[in-house]
């Protein structure tokens, strides 16, 4: 076997043919487009690079096949916020051979350890965790834009050679073609007839506001809700939302309001992968007129974020919010909606969706090697929103 580092148009293309010949007889497998991913590599365009560093490898057999491929890259201001630098490795496709898979991930840690590292997460992405992270466990389907499909035997390959569980995370569905429970349902909408409350859906004619918005509700969740957080920045976030201007859909996007103050956010995006499924990862000519065609016929969607303030998680507008959104998405045809990354560490979360009756359909886990295997991995359990939540209930 060799491995090749990814350095130049040719192994670059190698690197996407690579998952491409690895599930090609995969009716659930559905490719990544090749210029996101290489977006995700690329200085200048990935703000992880401001932090970090990030490095590719394909893999290939004695007779010149190409059988997988790995990146490895940290962000050191992600890196030292764990109890010990922990850098990451994504992208990760192979052949069902565990010598093989050892060769990549052995590339990986040999390189993080030139950087400091002692442990590595896996398979995650080199940027927010909303996407392209965490390896598929259960609910092997095609799955909603930016969750990441595998082999069912990566998790043989990963545990074989000693990757440990930090977290699981969660992704219910919703059939909107079906009515919520009626107690719940009554309850929200109830709730969002309080005087003090108002909703508005996102527009790009007012973008900087909502995306003011959408940066100080996150900024003042996750600051109490992660160990790892790291602030999200105005123009990192104005920026990412022009790039996805054409995908979009402004009715999607929602906030609540007490008294004019930003204090509840709902992100849904159209599940593009319903279109990508047919465009084999390249967006030439031709694929972009099939995506202008299929994009018409997009009829589920992706929660990306969802996220209260802690003095009003107790109001319920959530409640009320996620069912503007619902209005908004029946009135699109949209049939499907998915909720997707809900760690399991995320005890109220998990708690209302199994009050609204949803299923859990999907599990992928976020995995950790420990450099220096006599070194326990500990389970995430997110201690900082505990602490919230008891300071919380104190205080009411």
């Amino acid at each position: 076997m060799t491995l090749i580092e990814v350095n130049d148009k040719k192994t670059q293309r190698e690197f996407h043919d690579t998952a491409r010949i690895i599930n090609k007889n995969d009716k659930n497998w559905i490719c990544l487009l090749d210029a996101e991913v290489e977006g995700i590599f690329t200085p200048g365009k990935n703000v992880s690079f401001q932090n970090g560093e990030a490095i590719r490898w394909i893999l290939k057999d004695n007779d010149g096949k190409l059988i997988g491929r790995i990146g490895a890259f940290y962000d050191l201001l992600k890196a030292k916020k764990h109890d010990q630098p922990t850098g990451g490795i994504g992208f990760f496709e192979c052949v069902n051979d565990s010598e093989a898979a050892k060769t990549l991930f052995d590339k990986a840690v040999e390189w993080l350890k030139t950087k400091g590292m002692e442990a590595m997460d896996g398979p995650i992405n080199f940027g927010e965790n909303i996407n392209h992270w965490g390896l598929l466990i259960e609910g092997y389907m095609p799955q909603g834009y930016g969750m990441p499909y595998n082999q069912p035997y990566y998790k043989d390959l990963f545990t074989k050679y000693g990757f440990k569980t930090f977290f699981e995370q969660y992704t219910y569905h919703k059939d909107l073609t079906q009515p919520f429970p009626e107690r719940q349902e009554k309850f929200a909408r109830h709730v969002g007839t309080k005087e003090s409350f108002s909703f508005e859906h996102f527009s790009f004619a007012n973008h900087k506001k909502y995306v003011q918005n959408i940066v100080d509700i996150f900024n003042t969740v996750w600051k109490d809700f992660h160990e790892d957080y790291t602030p999200l920045k105005f123009e990192d976030i104005e920026l990412m939302l022009m790039e996805a201007k054409p995908i979009i859909v402004e009715e999607y996007i929602w906030f609540g309001y007490d008294n004019g103050l930003p204090v509840a956010m709902v992100v849904v995006f159209p599940d593009v992968n319903q279109v990508f499924s047919k465009l084999n990862g390249k967006l030439s000519f031709f694929g972009k007129l099939k995506f202008l065609y299929y994009k018409k016929k997009i009829n589920r969607v992706r929660q990306l974020i969802t996220g209260v303030i802690p003095s009003h998680q107790k109001t319920y507008i959530i409640g009320a919010l996620f069912l503007k959104m619902v209005d908004a998405l029946r009135k699109n045809n949209i049939k499907e909606l998915e909720m997707s990354w809900v760690g399991d560490y995320n005890v109220t979360v998990n708690k209302i969706y199994s009050m609204l009756e949803l299923p859990v359909v999907k599990k992928h886990a976020t995995l950790r090697y420990m450099f220096d295997q006599s070194k326990e991995v500990k389970r995430f359990t997110n201690e900082n929103s505990d602490k919230m939540q008891k300071t919380l209930k104190n205080t009411e």
